[in-house]
């Protein structure tokens, strides 16, 4: 679409400079329960959000209408939501950067000739190969979602930029039940290349999930070893990734205040942001602000480097922006992994606690203070030997403090849906509430 005609409108009626972000795709989501099509969803999508400053001030507006029959509510709204600004705060049009990184892997067409007749089918045949792993399985539902995503930014000042993302997802809720007692596990595999998944493997793991936790009853209260699962860690690294945003620090609501440059965890750590990943919808060379996007190690070696930037935020501390958007949000967000292995850190253990589920980081984690007091579930463990399974147990500690205790760094990265990632880590020690 061109829009020409509303940077000249915009222009004449005392914007300094407008810019609009086009967003539209595809979505395709099929569930699978009990051996019935639970839903079948197909839908499209379409937005457009502008922004323009007038007089020094930023006006949003959103509209899912694209055509050239709004350019005069746009320009209109723009300018009541700016006369609304009561902040001092300078904002910013970008007029873009010399050049853009160039990131293959992030739309596979080859996954649009994959008929949906065999989606379905093989969402059908996914719950029936989770019930045939154990007689204990209980019930099933197995899912498959799909979606298309493309972005285009414009604006006054000549910048024009276009990203074009795919992705699927099969994935499962598994229940499992002995008579007495009833757990359950979710797994799932996230991509944009069919080839990639493992049905055989995605079943395997829920169902053994599910039905190792059989029995789960609470341990002893003390000080454990603990060896946080890669789905745990990152579970628990989410709610802590705010810390890293320049706007919090500014706001003064971070840990990382005034610690650039200092060790605030374990060397064994390096913590960083990769809008480079491939096969991630939240990759890409540009951020909604149009500023070019860049890999980041935020914690190079426990050392603490920098922070995630917008254009406000690094201007105020005079700065580049690092692509994060005028949010301050992370892309690919992670621990690197290690070199130990899990099956090696488990055997390493005296007296310990493997940690494989962590619920209510939503209200359990402190963002500001980095506490945290989680019910957790796992495995005991003694004498290097995995005794039997725990649940109903209260976790507690620093997060600052657990990143310093870190005593290993495992090398099986996984990442939840928000695509924030971590490999297994062994702790010292935490506190844990049980019995």
């Amino acid at each position: 679409m061109n829009f020409d005609k509303l940077f000249a409108l915009a222009k004449e009626k005392g914007l300094e400079d407008i810019q609009v972000t086009v967003s539209g795709g595809t979505e395709f989501d099929v569930e699978v329960f009990k051996g019935e099509l639970d839903k079948y969803t197909i839908a499209d999508t379409a937005k457009l959000n502008a922004k323009g400053i007038y007089k020094g001030k930023m006006g949003t507006v959103q509209t899912e209408i694209i055509n050239d029959t709004i350019f005069d509510f746009i320009v209109d709204s723009i300018i009541n939501s700016a006369e609304q600004i009561d902040s001092e705060d300078e904002v910013f049009i970008y007029a873009g950067d010399k050049e853009y990184p160039e990131i293959t892997g992030l739309l596979n067409l080859e996954l649009d000739k994959v008929a949906a007749k065999q989606k379905i089918e093989d969402t059908f045949n996914l719950e029936q190969l989770v019930l045939a792993k154990d007689d204990r399985m209980n019930m099933v539902q197995a899912f498959y979602g799909e979606g298309t995503t493309k972005v285009v930014i414009q604006n006054s000042k000549g910048l024009k930029l276009e990203k074009e993302v795919n992705s699927a997802m099969f994935g499962v809720y598994a229940i499992a039940s002995d008579g007495e007692d009833q757990r359950t596990a979710f797994e799932f595999i996230f991509t944009n290349d069919y080839n990639d998944f493992d049905f055989e493997d995605l079943a395997t793991k829920a169902a053994k999930k599910a039905v190792a936790l059989l029995g789960a009853k609470p341990c002893e209260s003390g000080e454990y070893e603990i060896l946080l699962s890669a789905a745990a860690s990152n579970s628990l690294l989410h709610p802590y990734v705010g810390m890293f945003s320049a706007e919090a620090v500014q706001k003064g609501v971070s840990l990382l205040k005034g610690k650039i440059g200092e060790q605030i965890a374990n060397k064994l750590i390096t913590i960083v942001d990769d809008p480079f990943k491939a096969k991630s919808p939240k990759s890409g060379s540009f951020d909604d602000e149009g500023v070019s996007t860049k890999y980041k190690e935020l914690v190079s070696k426990g050392k603490l480097t920098g922070y995630m930037h917008s254009l406000k935020t690094a201007k105020k501390d005079n700065v580049g922006a690092t692509g994060n958007g005028s949010s301050v949000r992370p892309t690919n967000f992670y621990i690197l992994p290690g070199e130990a292995k899990y099956d090696d850190l488990v055997a390493s253990m005296k007296k310990g606690l493997v940690i494989t589920d962590l619920a209510g980081t939503h209200a359990g984690a402190n963002a500001i203070s980095g506490d945290f007091s989680l019910q957790a579930s796992g495995f005991l463990v003694e004498d290097g030997k995995i005794i039997r399974p725990v649940a109903l147990i209260t976790v507690a500690g620093n997060y600052l403090e657990l990143l310093t205790n870190v005593e290993a760094v495992s090398n099986d990265l996984e990442f939840n849906f928000g695509f924030i990632g971590s490999p297994s880590l062994k702790i010292k020690s935490l506190v844990v509430s049980g019995l």
